[in-house]
């Protein structure tokens, strides 16, 4: 299995996954990738900036994927995200899972994306064209607090949580 860090700074490449090959029983792959988008809210996005606490960030990660795992009884469920300054369409987030069928691969993946999203300390910096920029509300990392939040996908759809 290949080890690599959760939390990078370069650009993230699909290729430091272990291959599917390597999981023979897996007939499901899911693969999210999330960038950075031109607007948020109605303004203008120019660049995120995402900062972190590498060692504990890294140690949430790699407890969120063996808690999937287990779960969904799935094979492989890794998560990647980058930190630093990133422009309009770089990649910011890179979540994959291997699975025997597709539905316990795109459960495991999607819960992996949303779980680090919400529960893993990476803040975002918003810059937006007119020179302004603010931090984004995330989710509260305390369990007990009620939240919501509205998520958008490529494909133009919006679902709350």
């Amino acid at each position: 299995m290949r080890d690599f860090a959760r939390i990078q700074e370069q650009v993230l490449r699909l290729d430091i996954f272990d291959p599917i090959e390597s999981f023979p029983e897996c007939g499901g792959i899911d693969i999210f990738m999330g960038t950075v988008r031109n607007n948020h809210e109605g303004k203008a996005v120019k660049a995120l900036k995402y900062t972190s606490y590498k060692p504990l960030s890294e140690k949430m990660i790699r407890e969120i994927e063996l808690e999937i795992e287990k779960k969904y009884q799935v094979s492989y469920v890794r998560v990647v995200h980058r930190i630093g300054h990133l422009d309009v369409g770089e990649t910011a987030i890179i979540a994959i899972a291997y699975a025997a069928h597709r539905r316990e691969a795109f459960q495991a993946c999607e819960e992996a994306v949303e779980r680090v999203k919400h529960e893993v300390p990476v803040f975002k910096e918003e810059f937006f064209t007119d020179g302004t920029s603010h931090y984004v509300e995330g989710c509260c990392i305390r369990k007990d607090a009620p939240h919501e939040h509205k998520h958008h996908h490529h494909a133009g759809h919006e679902h709350s949580h």
